[in-house]
């Protein structure tokens, strides 16, 4: 088999949350061209369907299906009508993510952290054990968490959003040694500054920017697509080898 060959998701089931727009959609478009056919999963329809027709106009076969991550009825639910409508899932990215305030975590209320802790890390948790089941009963299939730098290194404004992050790097490793024996691998990717709309309060602020900037060797920010690549590669067979693993994508600034 070709390298380039190892890279196809061809006949693969691919789910991707909050995949209607930023690194999500861009995650699920990098599928498409793949081969995969994509669940395109976020909390509103009309947002998802467009994202589904750019797949289907790839050539690949999509399917959405709203869900709340943070609603664990609704996960349950995701990932039962992927497995009813196409018989198996071989792929699942946890994309989807929130940070409703920035401000010193002393300051930080209860309902903020409740609320990011629902979202980033037990709507993971909950995804995760839900697809791990079924990938258990397939022998096989990839889970990618998509986390933070902020979880490596903690961030200025956003400490609760960090915490969360830094326990789905930890969440992915648990995961992964106890799903390996099924022939499951979990991994998880670390973006940097990207932009997204998530970001654009640090990217259209100059005197935030410019100091972040200063922090990574690259010396710009990163794009969505280029944490498709990896996402790519983590759900492919080029990385059968790798399972626990962090993956670092931000222009060098955790060792800038």
């Amino acid at each position: 088999m070709s390298i380039f060959d190892a890279f196809s998701l061809k006949e693969k089931v691919a789910i991707v949350t909050g995949s209607s727009r930023g690194i999500g959609r861009s995650i699920a478009l990098a599928f498409a061209e793949a081969g995969a056919d994509v669940v395109v999963s976020s909390r509103k329809r009309e947002a998802c369907e467009a994202v589904a027709k750019e797949i289907e106009e790839r050539g690949a076969r999509s399917m959405v299906v709203p869900c709340h991550v943070g609603k664990t009825e609704q996960i349950e639910n995701l990932l039962s009508e992927v497995k009813k409508a196409w018989g198996r899932v071989d792929v699942l990215v946890n994309n989807a993510a929130t940070n409703p305030a920035m401000g010193a975590l002393v300051n930080t209320e209860d309902a903020v952290w409740d609320k990011i802790m629902e979202i980033n890390l037990r709507g993971v948790f909950a995804a995760s054990r839900a697809a791990g089941r079924i990938m258990m009963e397939q022998g096989s299939g990839a889970i990618i968490n998509v986390a933070s730098t902020g979880g490596i290194r903690p961030p200025a404004l956003i400490g609760a959003y960090g915490v969360s992050k830094a326990a789905v790097i930890h969440l992915t490793r648990s995961f992964a040694k106890e799903l390996a024996s099924s022939g499951v691998r979990v991994n998880c990717i670390a973006p940097g500054l990207i932009e997204t709309a998530f970001a654009s309060a640090l990217i259209n602020t100059p005197e935030i920017y410019q100091e972040a900037l200063k922090m990574i060797p690259l010396g710009r920010h990163g794009q969505p697509d280029e944490i498709a690549g990896a996402a790519l590669y983590l759900a492919s067979d080029a990385s059968g080898y790798v399972t626990g693993h962090i993956m670092v994508v931000d222009g060098g600034s955790t060792i800038g």
